[in-house]
């Protein structure tokens, strides 16, 4: 996948989710396993853990990734209202003009504020820079859940 199709609309880079790249539901089928090999007789348990709902939970999870907003349709998503992303004038909110202005970023403004900071770095080293620099801190570990506002 290239490296644009990691970044959502909103220019978010989603490639520093684990729900989007699998990690969390390779983790999920992994510790699954796990639980069933090593602690099966908790099913026969009689205390207040519901093994098989646990089990349930986690089967949830296996089979859970995030398309990303490029793949899915999220009526909730204001940046999907706008006009320059729905007629494909431009493919992502950090590279508009009127980005830091827009009444369709409110979502970004309160959740993803780091974007906002990125603005000059893309004017300043360039696009295609960005979305390297995003992918190496991908590699190094970094996450959207840690960078985000809540």
């Amino acid at each position: 996948m290239s490296l644009d199709q990691k970044l959502g609309r909103c220019g978010v880079y989603c490639g520093q989710c684990r729900a989007f790249t699998g990690e969390t539901a390779d983790f999920a089928t992994k510790f699954k396993h796990w639980i069933v090999q090593d602690y099966s007789w908790l099913k026969d348990a009689e205390d207040s853990f519901d093994y098989d709902n646990f089990l349930q939970g986690l089967e949830w999870f296996t089979n859970s990734t995030c398309p990303g907003c490029r793949n899915s349709i999220e009526g909730w998503c204001d940046v999907k209202k706008c006009e320059k992303i729905q007629q494909n004038i431009l493919d992502n909110c950090l590279i508009c003009d009127e980005f830091t202005n827009c009444p369709h970023t409110d979502y970004q403004r309160n959740r993803y504020s780091y974007l906002f900071n990125l603005v000059d770095f893309i004017k300043k080293e360039g696009f295609d820079k960005f979305l390297e620099e995003e992918e190496r801190k991908a590699k190094e570990g970094v996450r959207i859940q840690e960078i985000r506002d809540y």
